[in-house]
């Protein structure tokens, strides 16, 4: 029909606003870790100071605590026995440590408060810190996978309300966590929550082929100012309970509008409820000030000419995964270790972290619909995984920003891409599979990270290398540029094969 094929009317419009509110929040919970695990300044417990300031300075750190090789206060280690000839001019001091057996002193000049202050995530119990994100990460996969699937069986309508609702009890539950192990099933659940969220409010199946570049170039900008808005709340909010209760009340407002948004014509369509879809299609003409046409709306319902499980049609867009892995595995190790950049305010490195994927997914709108999907998110992934093989200090923070960018542009075509891969009777699960890849990219990259202290140069060499040869496989996928949705599995056969 002429409302929703050649424009953007009335409801598309206020549809893209109120899908793009909860995606700014899901931002902000994808990189909370940030600020609410960000490791302070710390030493062991000094018997002889206040500990509960950070005015042990001076004298008495230069008694206790022995310097690391950076000549700062080492972490992890305190001396035997106060080595009081360290105040006289050209003393020297034993060799005698231990390790910190009374507990920690932290630095609240930034923070208030973080995970890593109230449960003592330092020293041997440090891996914990990451640990806690995969397992959010590992949410947000099985999320993928769990809801992608059951979005085609019960629609997308449904699953999209019960994952803010989700995101808005499990992200409450967070901020009051007794310990690590309920902080980190309340975050599993969130990470849930947020694919849910991503999946089920970005489908695009009401938006015109046309405008889908454009309209998910701008949901795609809510993620990006959901990381600067973060910033600005991490700034005003130090204590990170707090911080996890304001990033979370929010999807409570969420869910209860989003009973306003129509189930997808599309999804109404295969799954044979032809009289709702008529219902909506007219609703929706009603919205776009277009009754009349509206009342002249019918529907011819054809078969799907393949079951839902047939999988032969699918074979040529098996790369997609594989891109959506190393995309995420490559654009998570830039961006979730932000206190590698010594000497940098943390709330200004997030700050330009965020920006700069607005530039770059800006561009990248433009570029899909001139070189097409295919060529675009090859480039982007190549020219990403170079700019971290690169590795030139000098350069870093400039490289690993470009970097970003890159990767964020490759997630906003790949994302439009694979909507317009899948047809509608498997698109859901088609997302989910993907965005499970990309959530697993996201759990392997913290781990990755680990393996440093081992291997020094494997994780670079990893993070390079994956999105160059997805980059590189990506141009066996088909092109969309400017093909109309597939409903079916007969018409995706038709299409590709």
């Amino acid at each position: 029909s002429t409302f929703s094929e050649q424009r953007m009317g009335f409801f598309q419009t206020i549809l893209v606003v109120l899908i793009f509110l909860p995606l700014l929040m899901v931002a902000s919970h994808n990189f909370l870790q940030n600020f609410t695990a960000a490791v302070p300044r710390h030493w062991c417990y000094i018997p002889a100071g206040d500990n509960d300031t950070t005015e042990v300075t001076g004298d008495l750190l230069k008694i206790y605590i022995p310097m690391d090789g950076n000549q700062e206060p080492d972490r992890c280690l305190r001396f035997s026995t106060p080595q009081w000839q360290l105040l006289a001019p050209n003393g020297t001091s034993t060799n005698a440590t231990e390790p910190c057996l009374d507990g920690w002193v932290y630095d609240r000049s930034v923070f208030n408060s973080t995970i890593i202050t109230e449960w003592h995530l330092v020293c041997g119990q440090r891996a914990l810190k990451d640990f806690a994100q995969s397992i959010y990460m590992a949410g947000v996969l099985v999320g993928a996978l769990v809801y992608g699937g059951l979005a085609d069986r019960l629609g997308r309508r449904a699953l999209l309300l019960w994952s803010l609702l989700q995101m808005g009890v499990m992200g409450t539950g967070a901020a009051f966590a007794p310990n690590l192990a309920a902080y980190c099933a309340f975050r599993f659940f969130s990470g849930m929550g947020t694919a849910g969220s991503i999946l089920n409010g970005s489908t695009l199946e009401w938006i015109p082929s046309r405008f889908r570049a454009m309209v998910y170039t701008i949901l795609a900008c809510s993620l990006t100012l959901g990381q600067l808005l973060l910033a600005g709340l991490a700034y005003a909010i130090r204590d990170w309970r707090q911080l996890q209760l304001a990033s979370s009340v929010p999807f409570f407002l969420f869910f209860l509008y989003s009973w306003w948004i129509p189930e997808s014509v599309h999804w109404l369509i295969v799954n044979h409820r032809p009289e709702t879809a008529l219902r909506n299609l007219r609703r929706v003409a009603r919205i776009n000030g277009e009754k009349l046409e509206g009342e002249g709306i019918s529907l011819e319902v054809r078969g799907t000419g393949y079951p839902v499980g047939s999988s032969a049609p699918l074979t040529p867009v098996l790369p997609a995964p594989y891109g959506r892995f190393s995309n995420s595995f490559s654009y998570y190790h830039l961006a979730l270790d932000l206190q590698r950049f010594r000497g940098i305010s943390i709330f200004l490195v997030q700050l330009i972290f965020g920006a700069v994927d607005i530039p770059f997914r800006m561009l990248v709108a433009v570029v899909v619909n001139r070189l097409g999907r295919r060529h675009t998110q090859s480039a982007c992934l190549v020219l990403g995984g170079l700019f971290i093989l690169a590795n030139m200090e000098v350069l870093l923070i400039t490289l690993t920003v470009l970097g970003k960018g890159l990767f964020s542009s490759s997630s906003s075509c790949s994302y439009l891409y694979t909507v317009e891969l899948y047809p509608t009777v498997i698109r859901q699960t088609g997302l989910g599979v993907t965005n499970m890849m990309a959530r697993l990219g996201a759990v392997a990259a913290p781990m990755m990270q680990m393996t440093q202290a081992f291997v020094s140069f494997l994780p670079l060499l990893l993070f390079g290398a994956a999105p160059i040869t997805a980059g590189i496989l990506v141009n066996c996928l088909p092109e969309t540029l400017g093909v109309p949705l597939a409903n079916t599995m007969k018409q995706v056969e038709d299409r590709w094969v």
